[in-house]
């Protein structure tokens, strides 16, 4: 009781102390603009529309009035405690800057901000709308009320699209099925506006190039009574002739080594290569014309719309060749009198073909690590002169993982490889191409890869891929690889690791030859592709096959009854994953974030599990935060040696199963705090008699690991830095009835935050 008291005293304190101080800075004469208020003065309207008519306007009065955070303008608090502002120091300028200056009377135009409350509610039908507006001064603050009247809404009776016989007329008639203006619904300038530039689309669609949405004019006559309104669309009387006709495409001419710096180039006196109907002026051939047969959307004699005209820009642009793309339409001297023709111009200035680029970066990566990468990467961006990119690269990193147990075992990685993409469906026996504003690629990438867990292991890894990528629109994404081969073999085995296997015989699984050859399928949406804000739904499929058609073609060997390719063994299994987030907006500063992870193996033929590479693991610092990496499960299993090794031991499994979610709000521009809740386990497909409890089953919600924490993430904006702390709440490796462990949290237990409470570092958000 006595705690309470002294809270309460301290809060009515700084709220004294806050409000005495807000008037510091404000001048003589002048007064402290504490906000505004409406009020709705209409008994015709319902409480319902009042209480939305107030929203609507409220957002439009300006000035708006000093932040408040639980109605203390704490930021006006802090402009004021620095003080005086000739007397600099660096809290004073800490203050200063988190601050914010008071907002004064002499700021606030009432007569403006009524007309402005007026206006508006003429432009959504209330036409008859009166507002007036005045301000209360108390002592030095000041408060401003405006009275609203709207009367009556008026709504539509009639919409009338006044035509003509012309072939304008006729396209405008027809886009009258679909208008957003219909009886019986309030009159709203914005809706009359957006009605305006959606004919005008229509007409783009059918060629009408000059035409535009001013040339459309929307009479309301709101004076026949009954708080009705008719509408009547038309066309400007001085609409210019250009306008009214539909073009079609005369001729198309493409500049592939255009300098932005140089004059627009005549096209009378130069030398032009016609290639499938296309006027081609590259003198140095530095592209070759068949590149542009299955990019551009324009031909010859085409109707002009405005669906192509964007779309040849976006496939131009998505080549990732060209640093800028522009393109311009001219009358054609060829005109006939009712259709116009239009010459296109396509101006496209090419990137830097050859480049060499260093990086060093930080990185997070799958397996929970955290650490530094080099990589140099030389790129050819025209490689035989269609746009086909060739990537060779090499790397050089050190990664050490933050929240697990081991100490001095980090991992080295060397590596390289060479990516390869051609700018089309490459298919034998077929001519395939897409039609949206995203050119396909073929991709051929070869790799290796050396990993040493020092103390432990060392592995090679080559890898080699033939496969397709397309999207059908920017938020949706398909990626194919008919053809995918990696190949894993440990060259050098510690001996400390070679002992531990003979009371961890799971650990050979680490360190067992790997040959996986087959096939994957990943599909993804993502809407929030360009805006990482909002709310929606992202998702994202693998499909993952591994010697399904080696297995019907190769004999098994009949000493060892496995099939084998080149004298090595290959894995068979059955693979998929699903990744499912749903993210909410509650409002610009707080988001909440959801994730759920399925991911399903068989292992079959060749193989009584997955290969170690293509296991799931769980626990870490994009999985569960409240566990160290890879640390849960599968199942209930819990290596009873786990605590001799002096390395941590990574546990896999056949099935996850991990569900998230995440709080995030922000503090201020560069802060942002999280809450996180984080659940799920690892489970393997056959039964393990080395690993009792870890064979999925009908129990397997019983056998969830909970944890839940807090994070901090730096928002630098080219990088985001994120410290979050977790701790468990249900453990599944304890006996059944004793998982959950709420009752031994203890934070002023030394031992239980050395054993519970786990610090994860990390790049980006975790999902």
């Amino acid at each position: 009781m006595r705690n309470r008291t002294t809270i309460l005293f301290l809060m009515i304190a700084i709220v004294i102390l806050v409000s005495c101080n807000s008037t510091k800075f404000v001048p003589k004469g002048d007064a402290l603009y504490t906000g505004a208020s409406i009020k709705m003065n209409d008994s015709t309207l319902s409480r319902k529309e009042k209480k939305s008519l107030v929203t609507q306007t409220s957002s439009l009065i300006r000035p708006l009035s000093n932040n408040k955070f639980l109605g203390i303008p704490f930021k006006l608090f802090f402009y004021n405690l620095a003080g005086d502002p000739i007397k600099k120091n660096f809290i004073r300028k800490f203050f200063r800057k988190i601050g914010q200056p008071p907002v004064l009377l002499s700021s606030v135009d009432v007569e403006y901000n009524s007309k402005l409350l007026q206006a508006y509610l003429e432009n959504i039908g209330y036409f008859q709308a009166v507002s007036n507006g005045n301000v209360i001064v108390k002592g030095r603050k000041a408060h401003a009320i405006y009275i609203l009247m709207p009367g009556r809404v008026y709504t539509i009776k009639e919409v009338d699209f006044k035509t003509d016989t012309t072939a304008l007329g006729r396209a405008i008639k027809n886009a009258k099925s679909k208008s957003f203006l219909h009886p019986k619904d309030p009159f709203n300038l914005e809706v009359v506006k957006v009605e305006r530039l959606r004919i005008d689309a229509v007409l783009k669609e059918e060629g009408y190039y000059y035409f535009s949405p001013d040339l459309l004019i929307l009479d309301a006559d709101s004076t026949i009574g009954n708080h009705k309104v008719n509408l009547l669309l038309r066309v400007k009387e001085n609409t210019p002739v250009v306008a009214k006709k539909p073009y079609i495409i005369d001729n198309v001419f493409i500049y592939p080594n255009y300098r932005i710096n140089s004059k627009q180039p005549d096209t009378t006196n130069v030398q032009k290569n016609l290639y499938g109907g296309y006027y081609i002026i590259d003198p140095r051939k530095k592209f070759k014309p068949k590149l542009f047969l299955h990019i551009m959307r324009f031909d010859s004699a085409d109707v002009y719309n405005r669906t192509d005209h964007n779309l040849t820009l976006s496939r131009l642009i998505s080549l990732d060749v060209f640093k800028f793309v522009k393109n311009r339409f001219e009358l054609s001297p060829n005109n006939e009198s009712d259709t116009g023709r239009l010459n296109t111009y396509y101006y496209l200035t090419p990137l830097p073909i050859k480049s060499l680029r260093s990086e060093i970066s930080a990185n997070t990566k799958s397996n929970n690590y955290i650490g530094s990468l080099f990589t140099l990467t030389f790129r050819n961006r025209n490689t035989f002169s269609a746009a086909e990119h060739l990537d060779v690269y090499g790397n050089v990193g050190s990664e050490m993982q933050y929240s697990g147990y081991q100490s001095g075992y980090n991992t080295y990685k060397f590596g390289g490889g060479i990516t390869f993409t051609i700018p089309k469906f490459v298919v034998p026996f077929f001519d395939l191409n897409t039609t949206n504003a995203f050119v396909p690629k073929t991709k051929i990438n070869i790799s290796y890869d050396l990993l040493n867990r020092l103390k432990l292991y060392t592995l090679n890894s080559m890898k080699a891929e033939l496969g397709y990528v397309w999207k059908p629109s920017i938020s949706v994404q398909h990626e194919f690889n008919p053809f995918s081969i990696n190949y894993v073999r440990a060259i050098n085995i510690t001996q400390k690791y070679l002992d531990s296997l003979s009371h961890n015989p799971i650990l050979k699984h680490a360190i067992d030859n790997q040959f996986i050859i087959g096939s994957n399928y990943s599909y993804t949406i993502d809407p929030f592709v360009n805006n990482q804000k909002g709310t929606g739904f992202y998702f994202n499929g693998i499909i993952d096959l591994s010697g399904n058609i080696a297995g019907l073609v190769v004999n098994k060997d009949p000493i060892t009854q496995q099939r084998n390719i080149l004298s090595a063994p290959f894995s068979q299994y059955i693979k998929t994953q699903s990744d499912l987030r749903y993210y909410y907006s509650i409002d610009s500063k707080t988001r909440l974030a959801n994730r759920i992870i399925f991911g399903f193996g068989i292992p079959y033929g060749n193989s009584n599990q997955l290969p170690y590479i293509k296991q799931f693991f769980i626990g870490g610092n994009n999985s569960l935060r409240a566990f160290r990496s890879r640390s849960v499960g599968p199942g209930t299993y819990r290596d009873p040696n786990a605590s001799n090794l002096s390395f941590f031991l990574d546990q896999s499994g056949d099935i996850k199963l991990e569900v998230n979610t995440e709080l995030r709000y922000s503090i201020n521009n560069i802060l942002e705090g999280a809450f996180f809740i984080d659940m799920g386990n690892i489970w393997l497909y056959s039964k393990d008699t080395l690993r009792p409890g870890a064979q999925f089953s009908k129990t397997f919600l019983n056998e969830l690991a909970v944890g839940t924490g807090v994070g901090i993430r730096i928002n630098l904006t080219i990088l985001l830095l994120r410290i979050d702390l977790g701790m468990p709440l249900r453990e599944p490796s304890l006996p059944s009835g004793q998982r959950w462990v709420l009752n031994q949290i203890n934070f002023g237990d030394k031992q239980w935050r050395r054993n519970n409470l786990v610090l994860n570092l990390g790049i980006g958000y975790p999902f």
